[in-house]
């Protein structure tokens, strides 16, 4: 664990020095090539004195206790508690970004709580969560906190859930996926096209990680695709999208498909209508996927989880209350007694649709 003090700058080993006298960042695909003071893309990872930094260690940019449907992640400790924060910054530049305030953050001063990990860990337990998430912004670009966090937390029997695009490199990716026990990764779109001129990235490296979780991991994994209207909503592509999940990953990881509404850089695209992530669910389970959820619009079908073998109702869900469970304590189906994939307890958490900003110092 590295030492260091909320809202210090903290040296970082993923980066190697440039014929030119450059430092390039191995942090991300983007390979930031940077001279003395300049920062990455991100904007938090920062050359100073001849290495590569992070200036958010410690800093984030709000506490909140939130179902864990939200992140969303419904096959992982059901109805319980979690606890999320980010911090600034992002290496991705997604047009429809709804977090921007906070991803797109150029003012460090927005970081208004200061937080170690020995202190996000133990407002995890005082609050009653079962885990901790890293989100609202992605954790790969605050990965050496994100990490001691974990630790911290796993001290305490607090899981750690990585809310994030994947967009990592190889090694960075084996280290932080050892300290994570749930992860919902943004399989954006299914074409090049989509990343490079909506998002400023490149699909394959979230492929990559995909497969990297999934077979090489004990992490549960689900993945969640926001549908945006004339940009990756098309049949085919829906089509292609499924059909890679099924083939690489298996039918038992779940996908959520998100409804998207105006904000940042796309103003002018319509929200998605709800028959259209009607049609991504149907495709997706066509094609194989045996949990697929609709999600940021009501629809209780869609949010539900049914048996894949018998398609008895396993977990309701309304919006984000749970108001059916026929999931043994072993997690199989009641009716059938087929597994049902996830990551289960006995009875099912109690939090609810509860939205409870917090401040840590007010936390103990």
């Amino acid at each position: 664990m590295i030492s260091a003090q909320p809202s210090a700058s903290v040296p970082t080993k993923y980066w190697h020095q440039l014929k030119d006298g450059r430092i390039q960042c191995d942090l991300c695909p983007r390979y930031c090539a940077l001279h003395e003071g300049q920062r990455g893309f991100c904007f938090v990872r920062v050359r100073q004195q001849g290495q590569i930094v992070l200036t958010t260690y410690g800093r984030s940019s709000g506490f909140c206790v939130d179902p864990i449907e939200k992140k969303p992640l419904n096959h992982f400790l059901p109805g319980t508690s979690v606890l999320s924060f980010g911090t600034a910054g992002c290496n991705l530049s997604c047009k429809f970004c709804q977090n921007w305030d906070m991803s797109k953050s150029r003012e460090m001063d927005t970081l208004a709580d200061e937080a170690s990990p020995e202190t996000i860990s133990r407002a995890a337990v005082d609050l009653g969560c079962r885990s901790v998430a890293y989100t609202y912004n992605d954790p790969v670009i605050f990965h050496e906190y994100a990490i001691d966090v974990a630790q911290a937390c796993r001290q305490h029997g607090i899981k750690s859930v990585a809310v994030t695009a994947g967009y990592v490199c190889d090694e960075p990716r084996e280290e932080f996926y050892r300290h994570m026990d749930a992860a919902n990764v943004d399989l954006k779109g299914f074409t090049e096209r989509f990343y490079k001129q909506v998002c400023g990235g490149s699909l394959q490296p979230v492929l990559d990680t995909l497969v990297y979780i999934k077979h090489h991991t004990k992490v549960w994994l689900e993945i969640t695709t926001l549908v945006i209207p004339g940009e990756n909503d098309s049949e085919a592509e829906l089509e292609r999208l499924t059909q890679w999940v099924v083939e690489h990953l298996g039918p038992d990881v779940p996908i959520h498909f998100s409804g998207f509404h105006p904000d940042y850089k796309l103003l002018n695209v319509p929200s998605t209508p709800a028959s259209t992530l009607t049609k991504a669910r149907r495709i997706a389970m066509k094609n194989g996927i045996r949990y697929a959820y609709t999600g940021n619009v009501q629809d209780e079908e869609g949010g539900s989880t049914y048996c894949h073998h018998c398609r008895e109702h396993l977990i309701g869900r309304d919006w984000y209350e749970l108001n059916e469970w026929n999931v043994t304590a072993d997690g199989c189906c009641r009716f059938c007694l087929k597994p049902c994939a996830g990551v289960f307890e006995s009875q099912p958490g109690r939090w609810g649709a509860r939205r409870r900003p917090v401040l840590l110092k007010q936390a103990h």
